[in-house]
This record gives C-alpha cells, structure tokens and sequence, in this order.
C-alpha cells in the first residue's frame, strides 16, 4: 500500500522503457538532485542533468551500476534483517501532488507499523575507499541528498540510506526530515528546472571534473574548424588562466616541501606515528618500477614477461581515420603567445 502524504503515482514499475525515459525528461527525480546541486562527485554535475534532459545523454551504464541493481534485494534483505523494518519496491514513479516536475523512483518502501508506507530506504554499494565516509552515523552528502528528495516528494518524516562497503560492511542511517533543508531543496530545483528544462537555457559553466569528462565526450568533433570568440572575453579567460596555473604551480611546490619533509622525518620507516596516533605513512605500495627491475633481474624479466591482446590503436587511426577521431578524447590548449 502506497499512500503517500503528498505523491502518486505517475508511472507504474511495468511501463515501457521507453516511457520510463520520457517521464524521467520531464521532470527532476532523486539521481538528479545531487547532479544539480554539484554533489554528484566525478559522474554527475548539472551540465550532465541538462543534457538528459533535453534527450542527449552520453551515459551508457556501466559494471558498478549493473552489479548495484542486481544486488539491491540482497541489500534489502540485510536491512530488514538488521532492523526488523520491513520493506518492499514502489509501485513505479511517484510525482508530486502540487508539484508534477518533482519525481521520485525509490529504491524502496519502509514499513514500521500497520498500514500505508512509513518511509523511503536507499540502497547503495560502495568500494572500500569509500568506508570512511560511512563510518560513526554518517552518510555522503549525494545518497543523503537522494533519500532527502524522495522524503519531500512523498511528504514522509523519515528515511533510510543504508549501504554495503567494500562488499563486506553494512551501513545504514536513519535521516529525520528537515523542513529546512526540503524547501530549500523544492527552491532551488523548481528554479534550475524552470530555467534550463523548460526554458532550456544552458547552465554556466562549473569547475566540476565531472563536467570536464562529459564536454570531452559531448560533441562530435569538426576538424580545423574555428569558434569565433569575443575578444574581451578571450583575453579575460586567458589571463585567470595564466594567473590559475602559477598560483597551482606554485602550490604544487609547497605540497612537496611539506611532503619531503614528512619523508625525511619518516627515514627508513614506513608509519609515523605521533601521540601514540598515526600521523602519516609513506610504505612501497606506489607503482611498480618497471624499468628498474629489468635492469636489476634480467633474468626475470623473461620468467614473468607475458604476451596479452592489445588494440592496435596505430593501425585504427591509419586505416579507419574517422572512427578513430570519434573515440579520442579532447584537450584544451591555451598557448603561452598573447592574443
């Protein structure tokens, strides 16, 4: 049983693919919060929600995202197993009542009492080097973004986020809803949706490497071909560029006293510790010198040397030059010559 406070449901879980993609254009739903927010880490920034919403989107799935899915029973399972909260998938897409751009495909329903769903549970699973922003009651700002959108579009009190790190640790919190944070979320999206979904007017720019990767991939590239630029405009970005690229050089060379230091102090160890706590490592654990090592044991070189498939990405690009360029990635070159 559904009942929601303030959702319906817009789109049942048997709907065709299709329809699931055009109901999802027209309208903002949980994975794209963070994305508009500029939360969404290295895959997702608000260029990237812009983009799917106007039909252009470059993402094609991948493993992470196929074994997450597949797992998400299991996931649920856990957590009722854990806490005694029972749970069970939405019937489909949930909109809004007041709202129709506000949308939500949970991951699932909670159920604490007799009667209507209590709540929304977000599934995730995360790698080991995410472990440490699950640790003591906390949650990543992107996945408690999610759970806090589908609490303000179903109007429930609370929800959950649990997830399983590392493929050997569950995780799971409860979030409280905050009235605070819901109508600044209903704000500001209500707002990004209006200007760059209905009006469809781009998003600024941002310094997102999420954003990077995706202009990399977003247009098919005309060779030779020339974009005219303002030359205010050009001059202005060239010099914050300029100015940018000392400042990080210069910061670069600051990082590496302070880091040659902690490798002085460490000498021949591989933990310092200070307090009885450590305060840094430096162990062999960086990349395998190669070179080095055939230099030292050419006899084992021949051992441990293997013959594995590889792309011959030189004979692409000779014989197939078009279909080479489309898979090369693009890099911006500023030249040191003034304009």
């Amino acid at each position: 049983m559904l009942e929601a406070p303030t959702a319906r449901l817009l789109l049942p879980a048997d709907a065709s693919e299709a329809e699931w993609h055009a109901t999802r254009r027209e309208g903002i739903g949980g994975s794209d919060v963070a994305g508009i927010l500029g939360l969404g880490g290295k895959y997702t920034g608000p260029r990237h929600v812009f983009e799917e919403k106007h039909g252009r989107s470059t993402f094609r799935g991948n493993e992470a995202a196929e074994i997450g899915t597949e797992i998400e029973p299991f996931l649920a399972h856990l957590f009722t197993k854990r806490t005694g909260i029972r749970t069970a998938e939405a019937p489909g897409t949930l909109v809004h009542v007041d709202h129709p751009w506000m949308r939500v495909n949970v991951d699932r329903l909670t159920f604490e009492r007799p009667g209507p769903a209590s709540g929304v549970l977000e599934l995730k699973s995360r790698s080991e080097y995410q472990a440490d922003q699950w640790e003591d009651g906390a949650v990543p700002d992107a996945p408690a973004i999610q759970c806090h959108w589908g609490i303000a579009v179903g109007g429930w009190d609370h929800g959950y986020v649990a997830a399983l790190v590392g493929g050997n640790k569950f995780r799971w919190v409860r979030l409280e809803r905050d009235e605070e944070m819901v109508e600044y979320l209903v704000d500001y999206c209500g707002k990004w949706f209006q200007r760059h979904v209905v009006e469809g007017f781009e998003p600024p720019a941002d310094g997102l490497e999420a954003t990077t990767d995706l202009l990399a991939k977003l247009w098919s590239v005309k060779a030779e071909t020339i974009a005219e630029i303002d030359v205010a405009k050009a001059k202005e970005l060239r010099a914050k560029h300029a100015d940018l690229k000392a400042r990080d050089k210069a910061l670069a060379e600051e990082l590496r006293l302070v880091e040659n230091e902690m490798r002085l102090l460490t000498g021949e160890n591989e933990i310092a510790k200070a307090g009885g706590k450590t305060a840094w490592t430096w162990k062999g654990n960086g990349t395998f010198a190669s070179k080095k090592f055939a230099e030292a044991h050419p006899d084992l070189v021949e051992r441990y040397t293997h013959m594995v498939p590889a792309l011959d990405v030189d004979g692409l690009k000779a014989e197939q030059p078009e279909i080479y360029a489309a898979f090369r990635a693009r890099r911006l070159v500023v030249p040191a010559k003034g304009i």
